[in-house]
């Protein structure tokens, strides 16, 4: 069954881009979207691959033509967006697409096609998240030379907790504490998504927010502590 639109979203941090990775070297029929951004490459990454690098007065201009599903600027500082044609790319391919995009960009998409199945990813503890940001700005100062201060990674850390606030909108919600473990429910979730049932249905089941499991709640409860 192809044509299923699979949102992943998650706060800065959450590592949400490795499971996704790892989705697609396990789940065939998977088109993925490769976001535009505005920002500088980092460390090894090329245009065209993890995303397409453009400066801001062609995102702007991509704006005005109406050629973004969603797009936001972060932090205020760099656009990201997701192209409409990413659509129409995949439906023509005989594949779902899977979207890889911030909460804010997922806010965007599932308002406009609330048929898609929306997945959030979230960290196990405050402690892990700041450590993963922490980690993301040093190799952003790396790459850019330009210093991030202990505001910025501050701010950062307020905005990905606030985002957490919006698990609620999504269909499903998996913890990234081991691995192994969120992709075995990553996959669980498109493959029963996609009409599997044997081995897969009970797990994507167990992801759901509304039945917030008690791995779930003890992630959300860190958070509010």
């Amino acid at each position: 069954m192809a044509g299923i639109l699979f949102i992943i979203s998650a706060p800065s941090g959450s590592g949400k881009s490795t499971l996704v990775n790892q989705l697609r070297s396990l789940v065939e029929g998977l088109d993925f979207s490769i976001s535009y951004t505005t920002r500088a490459p980092r460390g090894s990454e090329e245009n065209g691959r993890e995303y397409h690098f453009i400066t801001r007065e062609e995102f702007e201009g991509m704006i005005a033509a109406g050629d973004f599903l969603e797009w936001a600027e972060v932090f205020g500082k760099d656009y990201y967006g997701t192209a409409v044609a990413a659509l129409d790319h995949a439906k023509q391919a005989g594949k779902d697409l899977l979207l890889d995009i911030d909460v804010q960009g997922g806010a965007q998409v599932m308002k406009k096609l609330p048929h898609a199945v929306s997945i959030f990813v979230l960290p196990p503890s405050p402690e892990i998240l700041e450590g993963r940001l922490r980690r993301r700005s040093e190799a952003e100062e790396a790459a850019s030379k330009i210093p991030i201060t202990e505001e910025t990674i501050q701010k950062r850390l307020a905005v990905a907790k606030n985002e957490l606030k919006r698990i609620w909108d999504y269909k499903y919600a998996l913890v990234n504490n081991v691995l192994d473990q969120a992709v075995i429910e990553l996959r669980a979730i498109v493959l029963s998504e996609r009409g599997v049932r044997d081995g897969v249905q009970s797990i994507a089941s167990s992801c759901r927010t509304d039945s917030a499991s008690s791995k779930l709640r003890a992630a959300l409860s860190a958070f509010q502590n």
